[in-house]
């Protein structure tokens, strides 16, 4: 009796898996192992370093911009100390930028010039000793021993001014919800705050050529000190505390600290490499006197005087953060109105004379976007390593999970749906359905799920005669999956370097089953699926044709503009700003990598994702390009009247004549 069954053994196996494919043995939630393993990767990964360069570190952090130097503006003496005044100041950066802060300025000659900046939760006044709230007045103790000094306002982490009255408000600290904005436009609240330290450098310098100028600062004021002195080499001596370090945790920190391609040659200890040999000074705690000495190249400081007093009748610091949020923010809007022409002169060589001629002249510009913006790993690394298992059997097909390898811990994952009815040696279109924020390959390939915005639009489309394929995008598990992109971004990776990955190994597998035909792979993505839909297939060339659903816009403004309480400055998404975006591309242009092949978009009159106006505003110019190549057929926009979701109607039409034969 045992004999039988162990001879009946390996057809009972090869019915619960796929031909070729060995048993699928993971235990546990499909979405966590996939979230889980690219963490892993990313705690292990190294990179060799190469030699830090200054000018591409001011390109990372977005100082990018000529300074206008037009001067210092002062107001009336706000306090007197012994031996010098404090007044507050104003300056321009770069054009419509501007920055506040105070001015201790002595009543004499200064014996140094220097640039004290707290921790972003210190006003300027804790610093010159007018207020309470700081461990140390550092500014006010220079200026006792006869230094100039100024005294920059830093953006804090509150959350007061976080929007813009009668769009939206929000409680993202002031920060972060900057860094957001910043961030895609290629620009960092680092940056932004950098350019008024260096402006105030300029003036300083014009102040006594003779004269060094130093730099000290605590904290955030310790990150702008440690840069700038590496940025501008007029920064004689620089004094860094409260932040120095190895940055191994940096996606612990508060994400506006996110800065892209840190790694390796970045890292605060490179860093300092820029800086020498000018003399740097690095301490843990808010500055001693020893180290203020040493700042100052002098043997003694004064003791300290009394208290100053604020002759500002109950000075509220609010309104200046206030203005200085709505600089900062106007600024960043004059940046996105700006990005179409930088945009074009990204893609001038670009090569319109005929479609051969557009794919060979945009090879290139592909790889620096694949490069540049999403962050590039090598080609997989292992061998695919099919596993699965049989989950369901329906009438018109069967159901496997699927397990893949890529790279050491990163798998891909997801369901595949074959009819029933392939004939033998026949070769079907395939499509793979790619579920959208929070989803599951349950939501879109699982039967007995009924789920109405993927409306099981891949169980649909198994019916109809299509393999489809579901695959486990790691957008889960909420801040688990968000903390890819923060521990990836100093690496100049993010989670779409894995997506990229995980999907040429899915093209690679699919285009290997002799059930499927390799050159009728299509792409079909709704909401984050539909993010993935205008990156992946523009990226990977396998998929014969993308179709985004329900994600389709003016990309820049949605992920930057605060012109819409739907952008996402005022939403829980951090992860998605990507760094410089509104310079290389928007949606129009990737959707003209993804050309010739062919291009739809799905788009709901009620979808709160986006308003009409600015699909349609986006879709022209990818319409206008297909018409102008000669190829206005492969292209087309399906609106309709409901919510956030996938509709199937046009888009089922368009699958079935772009790839059924």
């Amino acid at each position: 009796m045992l004999h039988w069954l162990i001879s009946l053994l390996p057809g009972i196996l090869c019915a619960q898996t796929l031909p070729g494919t060995a048993p699928l043995e993971w235990k546990g939630d499909g979405a966590e192992l996939i979230v889980d393993g690219i963490h892993r990767f990313l705690d292990s990964y190294q990179r060799p370093a190469g030699k830090p360069d200054s000018r591409r570190l001011a390109y990372i952090l977005g100082v990018v911009e000529p300074r206008v130097n037009r001067g210092m503006v002062t107001s009336e003496v706000i306090a007197r100390g012994n031996g010098y005044t404090v007044k507050t100041i104003e300056w321009e950066s770069v054009e419509g930028l501007w920055g506040e802060g105070l001015l201790l300025e002595p009543n004499g000659q200064p014996r140094a010039r220097v640039i004290a900046i707290g921790d972003a939760g210190w006003t300027p006044e804790m610093l010159a000793g007018l207020s309470p709230g700081a461990p140390s007045q550092f500014a006010r103790r220079l200026a006792e021993s006869g230094a100039q000094v100024i005294v920059p306002l830093l953006i804090d982490r509150k959350s007061a001014y976080s929007g813009v009255p009668g769009v939206k408000m929000s409680k993202i600290p002031h920060r972060e919800f900057l860094w957001r904005q910043a961030f895609p436009l290629g620009r960092h609240i680092i940056g932004i705050e950098m350019q008024q330290v260096l402006a105030a450098v300029d003036w300083m310098v014009r102040q006594s050529p003779g004269l060094p100028v130093t730099i000290a600062g605590h904290g955030d004021g310790g990150l702008l000190a440690l840069h700038a002195a590496a940025l501008d080499p007029r920064i004689a001596k620089s004094l860094v505390t409260g932040y120095y370090g190895p940055r191994d945790q940096l996606w612990k920190e508060p994400v506006d600290r996110d800065v892209w391609g840190l790694f390796p040659d970045y890292r605060d200890e490179a860093v300092a490499k820029l800086i020498a040999p000018r003399e740097l000074i690095v301490e843990t705690a808010p500055p001693s006197d020893a180290a203020l000495k040493k700042l100052l190249g002098a043997s003694s400081l004064k003791a300290p005087q009394a208290s100053l007093k604020d002759l500002r009748a109950a000075f509220d610091p609010g309104p200046r953060m206030q203005r200085q949020m709505s600089r900062i923010i106007r600024y960043l809007e004059h940046v996105i109105k700006e990005s179409p022409k930088a945009r074009a002169q990204f893609w001038a060589k670009a090569d319109k004379t005929s479609p051969e001629h557009w794919v060979s002249s945009t090879r290139q510009i592909r790889d620096q976007i694949w490069d540049d913006l999403i962050g590039r790993l090598p080609e997989p690394s292992l061998p695919p390593n099919p596993r699965t298992r049989l989950i369901f059997d329906q009438p018109k097909y069967r159901g496997y999970e699927v397990v893949l390898d890529v790279w050491p811990n990163v798998n891909a994952y997801g369901y595949l749906l074959v009819p029933k009815d392939i004939r033998p040696g026949e070769r079907r279109a395939a499509v793979v359905c790619q579920h959208g924020l929070e989803g599951r390959p349950k939501d879109v390939a699982d039967p007995a799920v009924s789920n109405r915005t993927y409306a099981q639009f891949a169980v649909r489309l198994a019916e109809q005669g299509f393999v489809t394929f579901s695959p486990q995008n790691p957008y889960v598990l909420g801040d688990r999956f968000r903390q890819i992109n923060r521990k990836a971004h100093p690496w100049k990776l993010s989670q779409f370097s894995f997506i990229a990955g995980q999907h040429a190994r899915i093209l690679q597998w699919l285009g290997s089953l002799d059930f499927i035909d390799a050159r009728r792979i299509g792409f079909y993505g709704l909401s984050y699926g539909g993010f993935t839909a205008m990156r992946i297939p523009a990226l990977l060339h396998g998929y014969a044709l993308s179709i985004c659903s329900g994600n389709f816009t003016e990309w820049v403004w949605k992920v930057a503009s605060l012109d819409a309480p739907f952008t996402y400055p005022f939403t829980g998404e951090y992860e998605i700003p990507e760094f410089n975006f509104a310079h290389m591309v928007n949606h129009a242009e990737l959707a003209s990598l993804i050309f010739p092949r062919p291009f739809y978009v799905e788009r709901g009159h009620k979808d709160g994702v986006s308003n009409d106006e600015w699909v349609a505003y986006e879709y022209a110019k990818v319409y206008r390009f297909y018409q102008q190549m000669g190829l206005k057929d492969r292209t087309a926009i399906e609106y309709f009247d409901g919510p956030h979701q996938i509709h199937g109607v046009g888009t089922y039409e368009f699958l079935k004549k772009t790839l059924m034969p």
